[in-house]
C-alpha cells in the first residue's frame, strides 16, 4: 500500500533545524542556505499541511500548538530514518571504516595516500564516499571525514585541525616558460576560477586584496564547478590556478605544478578530521585518525 499523505524531505529537514534554533537564520546557517530558502521550505510545508506551524513575531519565532505536536514526531522519524540509513550505509564491525571527502581532497591528497595505508592496515576494510560540501553529510553515513572548514561546526560533528590553510598560485612548469612573475603580471595572465556555490573558498579577487592589490577588471579566465578539473587544466598548462598548501603539493612534488609567486592568502580556515560526536569511534577510526596526524607530522 503507498504510503500517503508525504511532505517533501527538505521541507522536513528544514523545518526541524528551524525547530532546534527557533530561528530560520541559524536554521539556515547550518544547512549552508539562505534564509529565504528556509522560509520558502517552511512555507511549502505550512501550505502542503494545511497549518500554520510557527508564530512569526519581531525578532522571535515560536511553534504554534499544532507545529509544537508535528516537531516532536518530525524529529524521532528523521532520527529513526538516518540510524536506519547509517545501519544500511555502514559495514559493521571494528575493522570497517567509512571515510568521507570533498572531490579535492580525494583525487589531490587522499587517494594518493591510501595505499600506504592498506600496507601498513590491511585488515581495515574501507569504504570512501566522496561528496563535495560537509553540509551535505550527516553524522551516520561515515566515521571519519576530511573537510576544509572555515565556519563553525553542527554541534553533531566533531574537529580537529589537521592543516592550517594557505592559498598561492600555481601552475605547469612548461606555461611560465623560464619567466619569473610577480602576482600583479597575473593580469596579464588566463585565471582558473573555481565556480563554487558554497562561497566559502579563497577567490582571485581575495587573494589580490589580501596582498594589497586590486582585482585586474577584464582578466582572461576559464571557470570550472569542479576543483580537481581546474587543477587538470593547470597542469594541460591552460592557465594559473589557486593552489591550497598540503592538498597541492604532491602536484609540486611530482613536478606537475609550479608555484608561481611568493605571495599567498588565507581565510583563516583550514582541513580538519570530523569525527560524528554522538558515538564512540570504533577501532579502525582510530587507527585512521592518528595514522591522519602522522602523516601532518
Amino acid at each position: 500500500m503507498r504510503i500517503a499523505p508525504l511532505p517533501p524531505l527538505q521541507c522536513l529537514i528544514a523545518f526541524e533545524a528551524a525547530v532546534r534554533h527557533a530561528s530560520f537564520t541559524k536554521a539556515a546557517a547550518e544547512l549552508h542556505l539562505t534564509q529565504s530558502a528556509i522560509s520558502r521550505q517552511i512555507q511549502q510545508l505550512e501550505e502542503f499541511l494545511g497549518r500554520s506551524l510557527f508564530v512569526r513575531e519581531h525578532r522571535a519565532l515560536r511553534l504554534t500548538l499544532a507545529g509544537e505536536q508535528y516537531a516532536s514526531q518530525v524529529q524521532t522519524i528523521l532520527a529513526h530514518c538516518a540510524e536506519a540509513t547509517h545501519d544500511v550505509m555502514k559495514h559493521h564491525g571494528d575493522m570497517a571504516l567509512t571515510i568521507a571527502c570533498s572531490s579535492g581532497v580525494a583525487v589531490l591528497w587522499l587517494t594518493p595516500q591510501l595505499p600506504r595505508f592498506r600496507a601498513a592496515h590491511p585488515n581495515v576494510n574501507l569504504r570512501l564516499i566522496v561528496r563535495d560540501g560537509l553540509a551535505t553529510m550527516t553524522a551516520a553515513e561515515f566515521d571519519v571525514g576530511v573537510y576544509y572548514v572555515r565556519q563553525e561546526l553542527a554541534s553533531h560533528f566533531s574537529a580537529r585541525r589537521l592543516y592550517d590553510e594557505e592559498v598561492f598560485p600555481v601552475c605547469a612548469p612548461a606555461y611560465l616558460a623560464g619567466r619569473s612573475l610577480r602576482l600583479a603580471d597575473l593580469a596579464h595572465e588566463t585565471l582558473l576560477v573555481l565556480e563554487d556555490g558554497q562561497r566559502q573558498w579563497m577567490s582571485w579577487s581575495e587573494l589580490f586584496r589580501q596582498n594589497g592589490l586590486d582585482m585586474p577588471k577584464s582578466p582572461r579566465t576559464i571557470t570550472i564547478n569542479h576543483y580537481p578539473q581546474l587543477v587538470q587544466m593547470a597542469i594541460l598548462g591552460q592557465g594559473v590556478a589557486l593552489g591550497w598548501k598540503h592538498m597541492i603539493d604532491p602536484c609540486i612534488d611530482e613536478g606537475l605544478l609550479v608555484r608561481v609567486t611568493r605571495e599567498s592568502a588565507s581565510h583563516g580556515g583550514g582541513y580538519y578530521v570530523i569525527t560524528p560526536s554522538d558515538r564512540a569511534q570504533n577501532q579502525a577510526a582510530r587507527i585512521f585518525t592518528r595514522w591522519l596526524f602522522e602523516q601532518a607530522g
